[in-house]
């Protein structure tokens, strides 16, 4: 039997993602655009409702390729909408949208969304050792220096909070408390 952080229940989707996602560190820019633009739609629901339609943001948003996205109008948006499968706030639609073009800016200037973000750690990500679930922060003095700058970028719904929540979904945080065994896993990533 293994020990998981507290928080990945019993939820086989859950446990899913603790397993085999939730704190290995991602590089590729695609998929660093697909946890931003996740993180944001997750803004004052569950993840675990975020991660049932996560097949379906995939299919909604062109498989989160930052370019279509940033290409999306009126019309598509009001597809995105009336698409039950994801969470339909127009708010959080447009921001998707907003940070793609923002996105692509940061591409050009850096060279790579991922040198842009991993450069705020010098490209190491930092191994946290949490006794408990209860020490975890919400938010750090770090991801509020990150949601400053991407907001400085044109970035929406990229929050302090929202922001810890993407450094430990893409690995920039190891924050697995010390008895799971995902914790020490997450090392041969480094």
């Amino acid at each position: 039997m293994k020990t998981r952080c507290p928080w990945a229940g019993t939820d086989p989707l859950y446990i899913d993602y603790h397993d085999a996602e939730w704190g290995v560190p991602v590089y590729d820019d695609r998929k660093l655009f697909e946890f931003l633009a996740l993180e944001g739609a997750q803004a004052g629901l569950s993840w675990i409702t975020v991660l049932r339609k996560r097949e379906q943001y995939r299919k909604a948003f062109d498989n989160f390729n930052p370019e279509a996205v940033a290409r999306y109008g009126e019309e598509k948006i009001r597809s995105l909408l009336s698409d039950n499968g994801i969470i339909r706030n127009r708010l959080k639609i447009n921001a998707t949208v907003a940070n793609a073009r923002s996105f692509l800016q940061v591409q050009t200037e850096f060279s790579g969304f991922s040198n842009y973000i991993w450069r705020f750690i010098e490209g190491m990500p930092i191994t946290n050792h949490w006794k408990s679930m209860e020490e975890i922060p919400a938010k750090t003095d770090l991801s509020e220096t990150i949601s400053r700058d991407l907001k400085k970028r044109g970035f929406r719904f990229v929050g302090p909070t929202i922001c810890y929540a993407f450094m430990q979904a893409t690995g920039m945080v190891n924050d697995h408390v010390i008895q799971c065994f995902r914790h020490d896993e997450i090392r041969q990533y480094l």
